[in-house]
């Protein structure tokens, strides 16, 4: 498939295809300090890390046949958490029977990256096509200040490599940013123009939701968010639709949200 029919690479995509986000990663390799996976799911609530209930991997599979059956545009199935899907076997696994029984299905994963360079020969055995690599610094000291629980120097340098060696093998790598006015807004267009010299091929810069360590923060403006996308498309294609997707979104993201029952 083409990115062309993925929903979350291309913008006419995102009103036409579906995708599946399936909750099997549950643990996690690093600590976003915006990120605070003790609040409870909300079924009116968007944001990502949140889910339902953690799937378990005997039962993602039918999730899948379920889902085709009454949705015919399903173009994509992704693991998006709710913690680092490289991070748990289950990812892998999932991904394997997903892609042998349904072939004709694009294959995706969102990471932090740290864990990529180490596992990027298992996702290109199981066949995974698309990547999505969170990026939020380009320097350690705006890295401390967003992340705990992990060398930054080695995390940045991983995220960078990861995409350098995926996208030289074929894969389709969009860079997600999260903009934190007044701690990395002065780097999210470095981050695009790094990312783009690495090989990705497109930038997502998502306006934080103040929640966990970031809980007293200003969210970006809508003024504040288009500038930077303004700025950072002179290095790397900007994606404008993003809807912050739940980890077991489900459906064609431009239409009404779905997320598990």
């Amino acid at each position: 498939m083409s990115i062309d029919e993925h929903p979350c690479f291309s913008a006419p995509a995102h009103f036409r295809s579906a995708r599946v986000h399936l909750p099997v990663a549950p643990a996690c390799n690093i600590q976003c300090n915006y990120c605070d996976r003790t609040v409870s799911d909300c079924v009116h609530s968007s944001r990502p890390g949140l889910t339902a209930r953690i799937m378990r991997e005997e039962e993602a599979l039918e999730h899948v046949a379920a889902f085709r059956a009454r949705e015919p545009r399903l173009r994509v199935v992704g693991i998006a958490g709710p913690g680092e899907p490289l991070y748990n076997d289950a990812s892998f696994r999932v991904l394997r029977a997903v892609g042998e029984r349904f072939p004709d299905v694009t294959l995706c994963l969102s990471t932090n990256g740290l864990l990529l360079p180490r596992v990027l020969p298992q996702l290109l055995d199981i066949g995974v096509g698309t990547l999505t690599v969170t990026i939020n610094a380009s320097s350690p000291q705006v890295a401390q200040r967003i992340y705990r629980g992990v060398d930054v120097d080695h995390l940045l340098a991983q995220q960078l490599l990861g995409i350098e060696q995926a996208a030289a093998c074929g894969l389709a790598v969009k860079v997600n940013t999260v903009l934190i006015p007044g701690v990395n807004d002065g780097q999210v267009v470095d981050i695009a123009r790094r990312a783009a010299r690495a090989g990705a091929r497109l930038q997502n810069i998502i306006p934080l939701i103040p929640i966990g360590r970031f809980s007293a923060h200003v969210a970006p403006t809508p003024d504040q968010l288009h500038q930077l996308r303004q700025l950072a498309t002179v290095h790397l294609e900007q994606f404008y639709h993003c809807r912050q997707c739940r980890a077991d979104a489900m459906g064609v993201p431009g239409e009404m949200p779905k997320a598990l029952p």
